[in-house]
């Protein structure tokens, strides 16, 4: 294999997603621990167990990004890697994904091995491996790559829609009363990823309809005037599909592609919530 591009588990896409004798594609999994049970955010896991789990336990959730060994065997696979993280203001996965690249850099300095921090999650990687594969197939070579991906990545804006707030009460972020009252009153939190990866609250709404203006409010503010979206969503396609509807009528130019979370954005957007970028 000449090529592999290897991407943490945020990115909610699964190996077998990507297939291309030239081009391999890999993903490592984040470790997700709840109470006392372990959950491995690989291609077995249950994401409606663990989210059982996690709203029927009192204390918080916790992740462990993937560790070096796991980033060195993906790396190891092919001479010309290209590695692909959630944002280094929310995870260590991009410091675990860089120790490993400079061993095995000091190994054989033969290998070439580009590491991108997505400053975001989900969706965005999506689109960004995406793009990775096309340059790949056009013959650039790895410097002009990384130039193209941090230009992309630089343009790709993300914006999120939580309806239900019990990590964020559970890990200390929201008053306890505060969440209660948000989920009685059915109420939304829209928010998005900042240029370098932190999560900002933009506004808040009653009822999936009012989210949805929200969203498509950001993306018109922002810039949007069409092509490619993804839109990541945790045990919500029905929303999901709603938003692509609303994306398509907006912006007929426009190609979204929906895909469920896995475990790590699960984790974040919570049961119900959406991630779109474009």
């Amino acid at each position: 294999m000449k090529w592999n591009i290897v991407a943490d588990s945020s990115c909610d896409l699964f190996d077998t997603d990507l297939s291309d004798p030239e081009i391999g594609f890999v993903t490592v999994p984040f470790v997700l621990q709840v109470g006392e049970r372990e959950f491995l955010d690989d291609a077995g896991l249950s994401v409606p167990e663990m989210l059982d789990a996690m709203e029927s336990t009192k204390s918080a959730a916790r992740t462990a990004c993937p560790s070096p060994a796991r980033w060195m065997d993906a790396f190891g696979m092919a001479d010309r890697c290209i590695g692909i993280t959630i944002a280094r203001n929310l995870s260590g996965s991009f410091d675990s994904a860089n120790a490993a690249r400079q061993m095995l850099l000091a190994e054989d300095p033969s290998k070439e091995i580009l590491l991108l921090d997505s400053c975001s999650t989900g969706p965005e990687l999506i689109l960004c491996i995406l793009k990775l594969r096309k340059w790949i197939k056009e013959g650039f070579d790895l410097p002009t790559i990384a130039e193209k991906a941090r230009i992309f990545l630089d343009k790709t804006r993300v914006v999120f829609a939580l309806s239900s707030f019990d990590n964020l009460v559970k890990n200390g972020r929201m008053n306890r009363l505060a969440g209660f009252a948000a989920r009685t009153l059915g109420m939304w939190g829209i928010g998005i990823g900042s240029e370098i990866g932190e999560i900002r609250m933009k506004g808040k709404t009653r009822g999936g309809a009012g989210a949805l203006r929200l969203i498509l409010a950001d993306m018109e503010e922002r810039g949007y005037t069409g092509g490619r979206m993804a839109i990541s969503h945790c045990q919500n396609e029905e929303m999901a599909r709603r938003l692509r509807k609303a994306v398509h009528d907006k912006w007929p130019e426009s190609r979204v592609s929906i895909h469920a979370t896995r475990g790590l954005d699960s984790f974040y957007a919570e049961r119900g919530g959406l991630i779109a970028a474009y």
